[in-house]
């Protein structure tokens, strides 16, 4: 520091002290809440309560006076116009900005006005969004869609994407007609070539429904009614919603391909291979073309032994023309290593959870588990028939096998949020990634392991239509003499790699700003410098947006903004700070 900083510093603090026993006490600074910050990348509103009784409580002429002074000192040349627009019920001013400021800039303006003792506190006027509550009259026994706990929070997603424009395909039983689903339906295939499995009478074709899956021959297998899986899977996938009817769908804006591989008994792995293959695009020989291929395939299905050559090699077609394929994990309570598709390479295997937020006492689990997802006591649509199709219903069933259409639905909304933007559509390993990252820990217990937890429908469409988010840290971090600090950001649930002009907005607030050398630390711990320091810089405060070339470092991890103070003598702190990419 020169020498003429530490004459003015010894100077300021004389006078300082010398003032000390004359003034008042300080008035307390009021309250800066600044939880509001996230609810948008850019803020021009501003609710400020000024103290009852106060000089500026009574006048308007003083309250412009001090918003005029309070912008001009946060942002110093590029100060906005702040704008008193009306006194609001509460009793509270609403000010508004000339422009709209960053997460930073807000940040230190709303500290500035707090600064003032007239203020009693400081918050943002944050633009709220109405949340769907669907209509259908059993949506209040459907717990995995809003259980805060357990549920894949679908209901806070549904107000950004519903599924509209993607196409999940139904690998099960096949489908009855249902009209709390037929109008999501389009045009499936019969896969099933055995007629004793098949129960139809014929072999292949487009007819997609289901006959039901009973048994009378105890010498193929167990003797049981029609399931009707395969409805029960797709009303979960996109059962019509918010019309006064039934039940509620994960992806209600989506359109189901019914494709039927399963039947009494269960399926063959050669026709479930190549409907893996026909509902992701690819040609199989005697079978027309899918019109469009599916954005995600369902496989409510399973058996022991690890995976087959068969149905990964299909698998791994479907993934190369860019279908998601998602897969149940089983029902063994067993390792689902041992299990087929579970263990294939490429899927998003599923484990169920209960309305505790617990494994599933019958869930496969193990480290081939990706995501888990509500499958115990799952109401959706169903057959009331006991052999062949009768009425339309609805059921509640268990299984990982109702946990796995959960996770596909989420798929469809990721997907769908992406076309809806104009964006490409997200490949089967960045969406894997995308669950992963957005996911949220089980409040109970899953012994032997439930990937990376719950699925959250909502911060997986957030982050899949990102372009560009903005991360802030606005808490106060003292910067120490002739040492560093460092404040954190922890970014999750983004997929690639930095920008190339990655923007880096600082502020720190310190009485010698050639002081200061100040370096963002990526996850890898590798230094970018922002600032050096400087002894013919002598003004205060750091207040400003960096450029940077972030584009070998991967966006999550934990960055850092590290301030050090290189000279003795002078103070101050990390007001905040963010990263934006």
């Amino acid at each position: 520091m020169s020498q003429f900083a530490s004459t003015r510093l010894n100077l300021l603090a004389l006078a300082t002290a010398l003032s000390l026993g004359t003034l008042a006490p300080e008035a307390q600074a009021g309250q800066v809440n600044l939880a509001g910050l996230q609810s948008a990348a850019r803020h021009d509103q501003f609710i400020v309560k000024y103290r009852e009784g106060s000089a500026k409580a009574a006048s308007t002429s003083r309250i412009d006076d001090s918003l005029k002074r309070a912008s001009g000192a946060a942002l110093a040349h590029r100060a906005p116009e702040l704008k008193r627009l009306r006194r609001i019920a509460t009793g509270a001013q609403l000010v508004k900005s000339g422009r709209g400021l960053d997460r930073v800039e807000a940040s230190a303006l709303m500290r500035q006005l707090a600064a003032d003792p007239d203020v009693e506190y400081v918050e943002i006027d944050r633009m709220l969004q109405p949340l769907l509550t669907p209509n259908d009259p059993s949506y209040s026994q459907q717990w995995g869609y809003f259980d805060a706990d357990a549920g894949i929070r679908a209901n806070t997603a549904w107000d950004v994407s519903t599924g509209a424009n993607t196409i999940v395909a139904v690998l099960d039983t096949g489908i009855t007609s249902h009209g709390d689903l037929n109008s999501n339906v389009i045009a499936g295939y019969d896969f099933i070539s055995d007629t004793f499995v098949s129960r139809d009478g014929d072999g292949r074709d487009s007819n997609a429904s289901d006959p039901g899956d009973w048994n009378d021959d105890s010498t193929q297998c167990r003797v049981s009614n029609s399931s009707w899986h395969g409805t029960h899977v797709a009303g979960t996938v996109g059962a019509l919603t918010n019309n006064s009817v039934g039940v509620a769908g994960t992806a209600f804006g989506a359109k189901i391909v019914p494709v039927r591989v399963l039947g009494r008994c269960g399926g063959r792995t050669s026709d479930i291979a190549d409907a893996i293959i026909w509902a992701s695009g690819g040609s199989v020989t005697g079978v027309p073309n899918i019109a469009t291929r599916a954005d995600v395939l369902n496989l409510s299905l399973g058996g022991a032994g690890t995976c087959d050559t068969t149905t990964q090699n299909a698998i791994n077609s479907a993934r190369s023309r860019g279908s998601v394929v998602v897969v149940a994990a089983g029902n063994s309570n067993d390792d689902a290593s041992k299990y087929s598709p579970a263990s294939c390479a490429g899927v998003i295997t599923v484990a169920s959870v209960t309305s505790d937020s617990a494994r599933s006492s019958f869930s496969n689990y193990g480290t081939t588990i990706e995501v888990s997802a509500p499958g115990s006591n799952i109401m959706s649509t169903v057959n009331t028939g006991t052999t062949t199709p009768s009425t339309a219903g609805y059921a509640s069933m268990n299984g990982t096998s109702m946990a796995s259409p959960h996770v596909a639905g989420v798929v469809a909304l990721v997907q769908s949020r992406r076309k809806a933007l104009g964006l490409a559509t997200m490949s089967p390993t960045d969406v894997e990634t995308l669950l992963k990252n957005t996911a949220y820990p089980l409040a109970g217990a899953c012994t032997g392991g439930c990937g990376a937890g719950i699925v959250d429908a909502r911060k997986a469409v957030d982050a899949a239509g990102a372009t560009t988010q903005t991360y802030t840290n606005g808490t106060d971090y003292a910067v120490p003499d002739l040492a560093s600090v460092d404040s954190p950001i922890a970014i999750s649930g983004r997929t690639g790699y930095g920008l190339s002009s990655t923007s880096v907005a600082v502020d720190v607030r310190h009485t010698f700003r050639g002081d200061l050398q100040i370096d963002l630390v990526a996850p890898d711990g590798s230094l970018y410098r922002l600032k050096s320091t400087s002894s013919s810089d002598s003004a205060d405060n750091v207040i400003a947006t960096y450029s940077v070339n972030l584009t070998s470092e991967l966006k999550n991890g934990t960055w850092k903004l590290r301030v050090r103070d290189a000279y003795s003598g002078d103070t101050g702190y990390i007001n905040s700070w963010s990263i934006s990419f």
